[in-house]
């Protein structure tokens, strides 16, 4: 497993550069100057050839992708269009941080609320209860962010005044007893967000868990745990789950980019200062150093991920051996 992870590790170099390379070329090409979106409005031709030279922008695109390549390993993505006198890498970190926090407890409440609701569906299969669980999850499912957020926000912040309409101050609030005990709760901003960040994906591990679990049920196995009489709580905690884990494995990374995607709609439309709205502001503000350090990072996260789920793989499951090929 070392061994396939270090060759998994080593085309992850060769991947970046070619997303970068295009990345880079297609930001160089398409429509808008980066020199011309640096200068602003200036127009003069010596001030605008010195912003090339200062930015690295001189030379054909090879001379260019080369020096950006360099400053790019050492850390340096360039300056921000959108914050003068801030590097990308000043602003996109913070960000990132931002994100990752919301991201993770999603996630955590995806699988978390998915996994049983799948199980629950697979156990009562051939009642009512089976597609009431489905076809629930996948209304949930076909509702656009665009569409939750609006409803949410009216009767949450407007109507009830229960929560803030957007913003970010944080995981936590800290909650004083008597003014000397320390108690974290729950920040109230970030509820609305993690609603909906978290309806779309409950279908997906659901109808997985489901799926696997309808075809766990079937082994012998199985069979035997039951005519054992043992109860059926112990028999899907300690038989039917684990045994239904390893599809799910995959749908980690494939969640993750989802949140992602979704971190453009949600950040942007409550204020949540994360690496989504950073990415929509900097594409439209054709911030292109900014684009380029958010396309190597989500790439890199992708990438990651992907692999850890493989070498999850052989963890969960020892019959498996990544990267052994069969004869």
């Amino acid at each position: 497993m070392g061994a396939y992870a270090v060759r998994r590790l080593a085309w992850l170099p060769i991947v970046l550069l070619v997303i970068s390379f295009f990345t880079f070329t297609i930001a160089r090409f398409g429509p808008g100057d980066p020199v011309t979106v640096a200068a602003g409005q200036i127009r003069d031709e010596q001030i605008i050839e010195q912003i090339r030279v200062d930015r690295g922008l001189e030379g054909n695109v090879f001379e260019q992708y080369q020096r950006w390549l360099l400053n790019a390993i050492r850390g340096d993505f360039g300056e921000s269009f959108q914050h003068r006198g801030f590097t990308v890498s000043e602003i996109i970190f913070p960000k990132i941080w931002v994100s990752a926090q919301l991201g993770m407890i999603a996630l955590l409440i995806v699988f978390g609320v998915g996994i049983p609701l799948g199980l629950l569906a697979a156990r009562a299969n051939g009642t009512w209860l089976d597609p009431f669980v489905v076809g629930s999850l996948l209304f949930l499912q076909a509702i656009p962010v665009l569409v939750v957020i609006p409803p949410l926000l009216w009767l949450f912040a407007i109507k009830l005044d229960l929560l803030p309409v957007g913003g970010w101050d944080g995981l936590f609030d800290i909650w004083w007893i008597g003014g000397v005990v320390a108690i974290p709760i729950p920040d109230p901003h970030i509820y609305i967000p993690l609603i909906a960040f978290t309806l779309p994906g409950f279908a997906g591990v659901a109808r997985l868990t489901r799926i696997t679990a309808l075809e766990v049920q079937q082994e012998d196995y199985i069979r035997t745990a039951r005519s054992k009489g043992l109860p059926e709580s112990a028999v899907a905690l300690h038989h039917i789950l684990p045994n239904s884990l390893l599809p799910l494995v995959t749908v980690v990374a494939f969640a993750l980019a989802g949140i992602v995607e979704g971190a453009f709609f949600v950040e942007t439309l409550l204020g949540i200062p994360g690496i989504g709205r950073f990415t929509f502001q900097s594409v439209v503000s054709r911030d292109y150093d900014a684009i380029l350090a958010t396309t190597v990072i989500f790439s890199t996260i992708f990438v990651l991920m992907n692999l850890v789920a493989d070498l999850v793989y052989g963890i969960i499951d020892p019959r498996i051996r990544v990267g052994v090929s069969r004869t």
